[in-house]
């Protein structure tokens, strides 16, 4: 599928989709313990942001334009402020968050990672809410750590986030 047959397929929020490499993804849509997080994660960003940036949940991402086409639906995004546009380049966004679902692990962790770098999204996080803590894996230039407790960064922006107020 190239991205002008995704751009063309008519709004669906029935089930979660994705495109990855020209092949349609479709899983189901997210589960009350996911939206929670997600929604939690969201406001503890907004809430921290500098004025200069914008916290976006559930927006697609254009990953790769040329063929075959990759579109991801990161659970949470930051972009510059001001941007108003249906669906962002990966040179938009400056921090991208996936929340792990049931089925979505592997690629999360290991696909993503790869495919948001090298379409130049320089800060990655990967929230798992399993037991037996809530936790966090950043992933930036090409090193990951895994959080758990409270979660302390600098870049995008400074920020702070207790992982026992996502779930």
């Amino acid at each position: 599928m190239t991205l002008a047959e995704w751009e063309a397929l008519p709004e669906d929020n029935t089930a979660h989709y994705e495109l990855q490499e020209g092949v349609l993804l479709v899983a189901p849509k997210r589960g009350p313990q996911h939206q929670l997080a997600l929604f939690h994660l969201a406001a503890l960003l907004r809430e921290q942001r500098p004025k200069q940036w914008d916290v976006i949940p559930s927006v697609e991402v254009v990953v790769q334009a040329g063929t075959p086409a990759t579109v991801r639906a990161p659970d949470v995004v930051v972009t510059r402020a001001g941007h108003s546009v249906a669906r962002f380049h990966a040179a938009d966004v400056v921090l991208a968050v996936e929340v792990i679902s049931p089925g979505s692990r592997n690629v999360d962790l290991h696909l993503k990672p790869f495919e948001y770098a090298e379409a130049g999204i320089p800060h990655y996080w990967v929230v798992d809410l399993d037991p037996p803590v809530p936790s966090i894996t950043v992933i930036e230039a090409g090193r990951r750590r895994v959080v758990t407790g409270e979660l302390v960064v600098e870049e995008p922006f400074p920020l702070r986030i207790d992982l026992g107020a996502l779930g």
